[in-house]
């Protein structure tokens, strides 16, 4: 016959391990937000032209990042969680938007030290970000520079649209693709009537040259 303390100790050593479990999940939860945080401040830093500061915070980032991994060495489950993935993403995203923006060679998944699915949704994540630098050079007058930026937005479009796996194997890439084509459509209309702005405004200045004096 089986023996109560028999049940007690096996349950004991569950319950140590779950203890552990819980513990390394609550670190996790602590350097995902602030792996999240960090990245969110390099993008606005990165859009600020501020590389400096952007280039400190993501080195920052990956510190955290490469703890969290290193905390989660013993925790598969964990480490593959959604929320830390996420963080992995916030991370890549500003990495590359940083890199596109700035004009560097863009980091891999394995420079990057994220999973393929991670990398390809923060691609098209930061087409969203190249958006708002594309609004922004537009309103300076910069249209050269927003058009070279929508070029780069419709190769990342152009690449993600060719990824035809299921969902499961992507992490949901078609939403992610669906949102950068909305996103690429919308700034490519914003775009043109800025640059047909631009010839208006250019063909009227020609033609007040060509005017007489004093009329």
């Amino acid at each position: 016959m089986l023996h109560p303390s028999e049940i007690s100790r096996v349950t004991e050593n569950i319950l140590a391990r779950l203890d552990l479990v819980n513990s390394a999940r609550e670190r996790a939860l602590a350097e995902t937000r602030q792996l999240t945080r960090l990245s969110a401040n390099a993008i606005r830093a990165v859009h600020r032209g501020d590389f400096a500061l952007a280039d400190e915070l993501l080195s920052e980032a990956r510190r955290i990042k490469e703890q969290l991994t290193a905390d989660l060495a013993d925790y598969p489950a964990i480490y593959w969680s959604g929320y830390v993935q996420d963080a992995h993403k916030e991370f890549a995203e500003a990495s590359l938007t940083r890199a596109i923006i700035g004009g560097d060679p863009l980091p891999g998944p394995e420079t990057l030290q994220v999973d393929d699915a991670v990398y390809l949704n923060a691609l098209g994540e930061a087409a969203g970000e190249l958006r708002r630098h594309v609004l922004d050079a537009m309103r300076h007058g910069q249209l050269e520079r927003a058009e070279a930026m929508l070029d780069v937005m419709d190769e990342i479009y152009g690449v993600l649209v060719q990824v035809d796996y299921p969902d499961a194997v992507t992490n949901a890439l078609r939403r992610t693709t669906d949102m950068v084509r909305g996103v690429l459509e919308r700034t490519r209309g914003d775009l043109t009537l800025a640059v047909e702005h631009q010839k208006l405004s250019e063909a009227l200045a020609r033609a007040r040259n060509l005017l007489p004096e004093g009329r």
